[in-house]
């Protein structure tokens, strides 16, 4: 099979997060307005028999599934004992209710505990989560977000920590949502990383990273002190819609090509210039999926 065939065969789904307005209007409003605007897919929060009608009747595919993880990296054993029972259960749930991908940040109650001691918290507790998914057929996508400032808690959003995740738990059904934003924003190469670890991809954010130079220059990566310019950033550096930031995503989509992913690619709108009211955010998301689109026409 040469290079041309292979992209024939591969079809990626352009779905979404849901947004803010997707709250105000509901699950099935929002999915409706999704299947009416041209989307594939939708992640969404822990499925239930409904969710899944709603999906099956629209024809959307389901990306990944939320389901509640807070606690489970606590130091306090109790909590997170009762916290890894109520995620079991979700995850069962996500398998029965035609999901396959559970979404997640792997952050700790207490960022200011440090990345160190919250790894060998994982070490202890996540080996038992990736068993349970194991039995039930679902992957886990790791979310990148470094987590709050200033702590930055969360594992997972460098090389280093995804090294240190995958030789300890080398189940293939841990993996990553490859979110490029926070790579960018870390100033981490996103195209070497998605080079290193595309095999484990199972889930991809559409969402991009902008560095604001004059910001830079006055405060440096210390962020604001005083004001806050943009929501959803740093003062010298913002999230925002894909094709306005950093990432190279006609390079992004040529490796995922390249590595057989054919999954979902969720829009996961955080851009203030989109956000200040459900007008700007169906334009935002309708931006993003043109935008991505014009990568995903067969060349041939």
């Amino acid at each position: 099979m040469d290079h041309h065939d292979r992209k024939r065969e591969i079809t990626m789904k352009i779905g979404t997060r849901m947004p803010g307005f997707a709250g105000k209007i509901g699950f099935e409003a929002y999915c409706e307005w999704l299947a009416e605007n041209g989307f594939d897919a939708v992640d969404t929060p822990t499925p239930t028999a409904e969710t899944a009608r709603i999906c099956k009747r629209l024809g959307l595919a389901i990306g990944t599934c939320d389901a509640a993880a807070g606690g489970l990296l606590s130091q306090d054993k109790a909590k997170s004992r009762k916290a890894l029972s109520a995620l079991k259960k979700d995850l069962t749930a996500i398998a029965k209710h035609g999901g396959h991908t559970f979404f997640t940040v792997v952050g700790p109650d207490d960022p200011s505990q440090g990345r160190a001691k919250t790894f060998e918290i994982f070490e202890r507790v996540y080996p038992k989560v990736v068993e349970h998914a194991e039995k039930v057929g679902v992957n886990i996508a790791i979310e990148p977000w470094p987590g709050g400032a200033p702590w930055y808690g969360s594992l997972g959003c460098t090389p280093e920590s995804l090294r240190r995740i995958f030789a300890a738990i080398p189940s293939p059904n841990l993996g990553i949502c490859y979110d490029p934003s926070h790579f960018a924003r870390l100033q981490i190469d996103h195209v070497r990383l998605l080079h290193e670890f595309g095999d484990r991809v199972k889930h991809v954010h559409l969402k991009d990273t902008e560095v604001i130079p004059e910001k830079l220059y006055e405060s440096g990566i210390l962020g604001e002190s005083y004001d806050r310019t943009y929501g959803f950033g740093e003062g010298w550096w913002r999230y925002t819609i894909p094709g306005e930031g950093m990432v190279d995503w006609q390079v992004v989509i040529r490796r995922l090509e390249e590595i057989g992913y054919d999954g979902v690619l969720s829009v996961e709108l955080e851009d203030h210039h989109f956000w200040a009211t459900p007008d700007l955010q169906k334009e935002g998301l309708l931006r993003s999926r043109d935008y991505i689109a014009q990568f995903l026409k067969d060349e041939n």
